[in-house]
């Protein structure tokens, strides 16, 4: 069964497989979308500022991953891998969680707001990564070019832009069309979902666009 993604705008998607359905960085309403009622078995959160760390909001008693470490849920394995919010070792922004999550026969990696390119290491540890969630909006994270060089360094199959300018968001970050022209995509079309299977994930990396869901 594949897994189906969908994106809620700023970094929270929910993913949904046969063997659990996962829920990414839910949000506090302020941030100008406005979360709808969610369940989930699982719950990841990159950090505990307010645009991502709204899990009491998550109904069905989810697990609640709050960092590093190593989990597995309902067949699901997730590895929390500690990053930084910024340039300075976290001296800025403090730290930050990226998720590798292992389904069945797909891997899922969320970045968070991820604010530095990946060392070597860590670089190493994220290895067979089919679907990517990058943030790529600059500011608080990484920017177009940066995204664009880690992209480059994990080598997904298929990449999913999240935390960006939209219409509806209230904070100042950039547009997403800056990474689509750093990674040579010219013009894509939004899609509602998107259908993630081993069977059929592309060669070569693809970008795919989602539409927020209201």
């Amino acid at each position: 069964m594949p897994v189906e993604i969908f994106w809620y705008g700023q970094a929270c998607f929910r993913l949904r497989s046969r063997e659990a359905t996962i829920v990414t960085d839910p949000y506090s309403d302020d941030i100008g979308y406005t979360l709808p009622n969610l369940r989930a078995d699982i719950v990841t959160v990159s950090h505990a500022h307010r645009d991502h760390a709204n899990y009491q909001a998550i109904k069905g008693k989810p697990y609640v991953i709050l960092g590093p470490g190593e989990y597995e849920i309902n067949g699901v394995f997730v590895t929390g891998l500690s990053t930084y919010h910024d340039q300075q070792q976290g001296k800025e922004r403090g730290k930050n969680t990226m998720y590798w999550i292992e389904f069945d026969d797909l891997t899922v990696c969320h970045l968070g707001d991820l604010g530095h390119v990946p060392t070597q290491s860590q670089v190493e540890e994220l290895t067979d990564i089919d679907v990517l969630l990058i943030p790529v909006g600059g500011g608080p994270t990484i920017g177009a070019a940066e995204a664009a060089e880690v992209v480059a360094l994990l080598e997904p199959k298929v990449v999913i832009p999240m935390h960006y300018r939209t219409p509806d968001l209230k904070f100042g970050l950039d547009g997403v069309e800056k990474f689509l022209k750093a990674m040579g995509s010219g013009k894509t079309e939004p899609v509602e979902s998107f259908k993630a299977s081993r069977d059929a994930l592309p060669e070569e990396t693809q970008v795919v666009l989602l539409s927020y869901k209201h």
